[in-house]
């Protein structure tokens, strides 16, 4: 049973929301890239490690209860606060290309659930992302 360092869960966060369609898209993974470049909470992660946390991630999701875990071992990683960060992450990366798909916003709805996330706190990291990212 693996824990996760701080970083490691927000790549994490990043990483679930982005499969959920099945795959990883060219705009979800600039995206992430350029949070990881720009965002404080990244300032002293060895970015180096990106890839096999990515790939680290991927392969838990591949098990039968891989999308739980995955949760149970970000929000075992998190304080408060950077359970919302992750909550943020996770909009973000579901807000980059334009549209929220049903399995993404379920695994939004997961995500919330599991970090502990309150609602109204939810809806409005949800519309600031989708503010963020619209393009007209």
């Amino acid at each position: 049973r693996k824990t996760l360092d701080p970083h490691a869960a927000l790549i994490y966060t990043m990483v679930l929301v982005s499969v959920a369609e099945g795959q990883i898209s060219d705009v979800e993974l600039e995206t992430m890239g350029r949070l990881v470049q720009t965002l404080p909470v990244f300032e002293t992660f060895d970015k180096s490690r990106i890839v096999a946390i990515g790939d680290e991630c991927r392969e838990l999701l591949g098990d039968v209860d891989g999308i739980d875990l995955a949760i149970e071992r970000i929000a075992g990683a998190l304080t408060t606060g950077l359970c919302e960060t992750a909550y943020v992450l996770a909009c973000d990366i579901v807000a980059a290309d334009g549209k929220a798909a049903q399995d993404e916003l379920r695994l939004l709805e997961l995500l919330r659930n599991g970090l502990g996330i309150d609602r109204l706190a939810a809806a409005a990291i949800e519309r600031a992302a989708q503010a963020r990212h619209r393009v007209s």
